[in-house]
C-alpha cells in the first residue's frame, strides 16, 4: 500500500472485518464492498442459510451463526473470529430491528426488546472487541450504524424504541471513542437516511404515503440507493479515516439539515 496514493488509504488488504446483521440489507451490501476492498469478512446473523450462501460468493469469509442478543454470544463471535483468522480489525455494528409501537401502548417488552439489540448487543460486542485489541497492543476500528432517527424525531412513524436506542448509539459511540483513542481504537458510526431494505421496504418505499415521507422530508427529494453509503464506509473502516473518531457520519439527502 502506498501513503501517498491516496485511493490505497481505502483498501482493507487482509484486514478481518466482522459485519452483523450480514445476511441481507444494508448488512450483506457492506460484507461486499469490504470484499471487495481486500478484507477477510466474518458474516454475522441468525439466518446461517443466507449466511452460507454469502460467504460462498466472497473470497474469503466466515460465517458465524448467532442472535447477539443471546447471553454470550459476542464473546462467541470473537472466538470463532480469533480461531479461524488470529486477528480482527474492524466491527461493522450493523445488525438492528425497528418496531412501531406508539408511546402510549402497554408494551415495554417490545421496547425492551429493541433497546437490547440495537444498542445493549452493539456495546457488548465493541467492548469485548476491544479487550482483545488493548490486550494484545492491536489496533482497533468500530462503526456503528446509526440512523438520522438518532439526530431527529420520526414523527408519524411512532419508533420511540428504535430513536432511543439510535440516540443512545451515537451518543455510545462518542463515549467508548474517547475512552479508548489512546489505545489505538476508532469508533465512528454512520447514520443513513432512507435506504430502501428488507426492514422498511414495504411501509417506506411502496406505498404512497411511505414515498411522500421520504420524498417530501429529503432536500434531494429521493431515498439513498444502497452503493450511495460505501464511500463512506470504507473511510470509517480504513485507513483514509486514521485522524477520524467520535463522530456521526450522516448519509441523509439532506434530511437534517433541514
Amino acid at each position: 500500500m502506498d501513503p501517498n496514493n491516496a485511493l490505497d488509504l481505502f483498501r482493507l488488504n487482509g484486514r478481518v472485518v466482522i459485519i452483523t446483521g450480514a445476511s441481507s440489507g444494508l448488512g450483506e451490501r457492506f460484507a461486499r464492498v469490504v470484499a471487495g476492498a481486500g478484507a477477510k469478512v466474518v458474516l454475522a446473523a441468525r439466518r446461517v442459510d443466507r449466511l452460507e450462501r454469502l460467504a460462498a460468493e466472497l473470497p474469503d469469509a466466515l460465517a458465524v451463526a448467532c442472535d447477539l442478543a443471546a447471553p454470550g454470544a459476542p464473546q462467541n463471535l470473537i472466538d470463532a473470529t480469533l480461531a479461524h483468522y488470529g486477528k480482527l480489525d474492524v466491527v461493522i455494528n450493523n445488525a438492528g430491528i425497528s418496531r412501531v409501537i406508539p408511546a402510549v401502548d402497554d408494551n415495554l417488552d417490545d421496547f425492551r426488546r429493541e433497546i437490547e439489540i440495537d444498542l445493549i448487543a452493539p456495546y457488548e460486542l465493541a467492548r469485548r472487541a476491544a479487550r482483545w485489541w488493548i490486550d494484545n497492543d492491536h489496533p482497533g476500528v468500530i462503526v456503528n450504524l446509526g440512523s438520522v432517527l438518532g439526530l431527529v424525531a420520526g414523527g408519524k412513524l411512532r419508533v420511540p424504541g428504535y430513536a432511543a436506542a439510535k440516540g443512545g448509539l451515537h451518543q455510545l459511540t462518542r463515549e467508548l471513542a474517547v475512552e479508548w483513542a489512546r489505545k489505538n481504537i476508532r469508533v465512528n458510526a454512520l447514520a443513513p437516511g432512507w435506504f430502501e431494505t428488507e426492514m422498511n421496504t414495504d411501509n417506506m418505499f411502496h406505498t404512497e404515503s411511505g414515498q411522500a415521507y421520504v420524498t417530501n422530508g429529503a432536500p434531494m427529494g429521493r431515498g439513498g440507493q444502497a452503493h450511495e453509503l460505501d464511500g463512506a464506509l470504507l473511510l470509517l473502516a480504513s485507513d483514509a479515516g486514521s485522524y477520524l473518531t467520535g463522530q456521526i457520519l450522516t448519509i441523509d439527502g439532506g434530511w437534517t439539515a433541514v
